[in-house]
């Protein structure tokens, strides 16, 4: 790791270790913004950052654009960048993804430092102005580093693959916050579209007693007669019982002749019955002599 404020080794460091370890230092800088690099370390490199974050922030600047304020602040684990008002934070550097840092020789409100980016892996330059602290800040990441540096080697390097891993499962628990959310608004929407389609209670045609093309209800045998009130409003006549079905006008039972039997009649009038079918036989024999019943073939 290039460290460009090693020309200051001999200075002591500014904050206490709890201070960096435990804790964080706080700084309000102005963000000229980021620009990618093609290497990880080098002076010129951040100095071509400088001019073209510079170039841009003037064309800005006289479009009325003013340079925005963040907060760093500046621990062991890295150096974030917030929105001083809300304290949101708006980039996460990790201290080990950092290569490179420094404050401008030329311009000493201006320091810069390299952070690898987690996502696209891509080499940042951060470039930032402040008019009196610049080089104090500087000073407080090489701090950090040797803070980091030192802990790093107490605990035989199992702090950093941890850190590694907790941001790792970070990472994974935003992903899963931003899935989750969308999913939510999926099944919004279906919900609002199944609400749509349901047809509203009472509008159903299922209820509804089919009729034919008169628009009548079909008869059926089945169907029990509802008697309807009388047009005076009085109550309708009680339904008929099957003693009454069963006479005619005259209170006599009707006659059927296919349940009529011998048995209908009396004993007297069922006999004279059965000798008038006697006589009205095709053909009777007479003493030798045959008759017919036939009008047109009848003789002696």
């Amino acid at each position: 790791m290039n460290r460009a404020f090693n020309r200051k080794k001999d200075k002591s460091w500014m904050h206490t270790p709890e201070a960096l370890a435990k804790h964080f230092i706080a700084y309000n800088v102005k963000f000229l913004g980021h620009t990618e690099v093609d290497q990880p370390k080098g002076t010129e490199v951040v100095k071509d950052a400088v001019r073209k974050l510079k170039f841009q922030r003037h064309i800005k600047k006289s479009e009325g654009q003013k340079i925005p304020k963040v907060e760093l602040q500046i621990s062991i684990y890295g150096v974030k960048i917030l929105d001083p008002k809300s304290k949101e934070v708006q980039y996460n550097c990790q201290l080990h993804r950092i290569s490179f840092c420094a404050d401008d020789k030329t311009d000493k409100r201006i320091f810069t430092f390299i952070c690898k980016d987690s996502e696209s892996n891509k080499h940042l330059c951060y470039v930032f102005d402040s008019e009196k602290c610049a080089e104090e800040i500087t000073l407080t990441i090489g701090q950090a580093f040797d803070l980091a540096y030192k802990k790093f080697l107490e605990s035989g390097g199992k702090d950093v693959e941890t850190r590694k891993q907790i941001g790792g499962l970070q990472k994974r628990i935003q992903d899963l916050e931003a899935e989750n959310s969308e999913l939510k608004k999926q099944l919004q929407v279906l919900e609002e579209q199944l609400m749509i389609a349901q047809v509203p209670p009472g509008n159903s045609m299922s209820s509804k007693t089919p009729t034919d093309i008169f628009d009548m209800v079909p008869f059926s045998p089945m169907t029990p007669l509802v008697p309807l009130p009388a047009s005076n409003g009085s109550a309708p006549p009680p339904p008929a019982t099957p003693s009454e079905i069963r006479r005619d006008l005259f209170g006599a039972e009707p006659f059927d002749p296919f349940t009529c039997g011998a048995a209908d009649f009396p004993p007297d009038i069922q006999s004279k019955l059965d000798e008038m079918q006697e006589g009205f036989k095709m053909g009777l024999t007479v003493e030798g002599t045959v008759f017919s019943l036939d009008p047109l073939e009848g003789r002696c």
